[in-house]
């Protein structure tokens, strides 16, 4: 999707931020008119801390690091993508082609990403849970990667529904067009909200010490999914989050957005 100048902008000011703008920090996939911002390689601290605001259990800290650079589209795949590839529309917001394509199952997603793997020449994949927090952080330890408190006029929740001591704020009913918000430090958008976005991995208990490129993979059929979205309060929209789904599953605050790796031709330093 061809974002408006003043959005472009403000996603190479991102990108300027993370210290890595340099040629090779852009793509573009062509067939659906995706722009894709590099994400650099590095380590993060996985999970939450314990006095973070609506911390589950489950978000267990620990050092995670992501051995290649990869790219990261940025903004979540919209109606108007899903139908140039797929002919079809399953949003239940179907008047907003700017907006997330929702009421999608990772197997359906499955078959686009097969279908615009083949149409680019390269591989495209959902993020992992890893590289999904790490992006969603971009360089920062805070509860948002847009900050420690959000409101409704930087991410699209439930209003209603604040973190303790933030503001009450609007509650829209509905997902909005992507990159409606301010993006993040490294020129994503919408990582806090809108819709939940599917990751490739499996729920699985995190790890206690330090891993590697890690893929969550173990006796379960739901999978991650993160972000937070419309219909759900902010602490949904923390970095941290986890939320699952059967691969089947579809809804309307469901969504995602795409990965594509670095090839063997390209520079990854």
């Amino acid at each position: 999707m061809k974002l408006a100048r003043g959005r472009i902008l403000v996603l190479m000011l991102g990108v300027m931020a993370a210290g890595c703008a340099r040629p090779g920090d852009r793509w573009v996939a062509a067939s659906i008119d995706q722009e894709f911002v590099r994400v650099p390689a590095g380590s993060f601290r996985m999970g939450s801390p314990h006095d973070e605001l609506g911390r589950e259990e489950q978000e267990i800290q620990h050092e995670v690091v992501l051995s290649r650079p990869f790219y990261l589209a940025v903004t979540e795949v919209t109606q108007v993508q899903w139908g140039k590839v797929m002919g079809t529309n399953p949003s239940r917001f179907a008047d907003c082609p700017d907006c997330p394509v929702e009421e999608v199952s990772a197997h359906q997603i499955e078959a686009f990403l097969g279908r615009v793997s083949e149409l680019e020449g390269v591989g495209l994949r959902l993020p992992t849970e890893a590289e999904w927090e790490y992006a969603c952080r971009a360089g920062t330890e805070t509860v948002f990667g847009i900050g420690d408190e959000v409101d409704t006029d930087r991410a699209n929740y439930d209003g209603h529904y604040p973190l303790a001591g933030q503001p009450v704020g609007e509650f829209r009913e509905h997902t909005t067009p992507v990159a409606s918000f301010p993006a993040n430090p490294w020129g994503l958008f919408d990582m806090n909200g809108n819709v939940w976005e599917w990751t490739a991995d499996q729920h699985c208990e995190y790890p206690a010490g330090q891993v590697t490129d890690p893929l969550g993979a173990c006796a379960t059929e739901l999978r991650v999914i993160r972000g937070g979205s419309w219909v759900f309060g902010a602490d949904s929209a923390r970095c941290a989050l986890r939320y699952t789904h059967r691969p089947q599953d579809v809804g309307s605050s469901l969504g995602f957005r795409l990965v594509r790796e670095f090839t063997s031709e390209e520079e990854i330093e």
